[in-house]
């Protein structure tokens, strides 16, 4: 089973900058698809950035497009989420979230249904 552990949240200022990280604690971290998610208060739970097993694919949700960059790094089974220029509005709990894509299913246009794995989040506040 995978253990999923964020990190980096902390309160600052509109405009600012802010590094989250999450490690996993799986043998084989290069075989899941990653993502991040948000959830602000009295707000459903949303998605904000996902990259692939190959890290050769990234989306974004509109909202942080050109803003946020997500990336990761296998030796350390860590994947980071860069966010630039925050606002207000970014202020929420953000989860990491894993899929583990099967050995047949690794192909360049796979994309998962679900995610399987969910860290407990780390709260991101951004003052105006």
């Amino acid at each position: 089973q995978v253990q999923l552990v964020e990190s980096g949240g902390g309160f600052l200022q509109a405009g600012g900058s802010l590094k989250l990280s999450c490690a996993a604690s799986v043998p084989t971290f290069s075989a899941y698809y990653m993502a991040w998610f948000r959830q602000a208060p009295g707000k459903e739970r949303e998605f904000v950035a996902s990259i692939s097993w190959t890290a050769s694919r990234t989306d974004y949700a509109e909202s942080v497009k050109d803003r946020f960059t997500i990336s990761k790094d296998d030796a350390k089974n860590t994947v980071y989420l860069q966010m630039n220029t925050l606002k207000p509005d970014d202020t929420a709990v953000y989860y990491c979230a894993a899929h583990y894509v099967p050995p047949l299913s690794r192909k360049i246009n796979y994309r998962p249904k679900k995610y399987d794995y969910w860290g407990q989040g780390t709260q991101v506040t951004v003052s105006s």
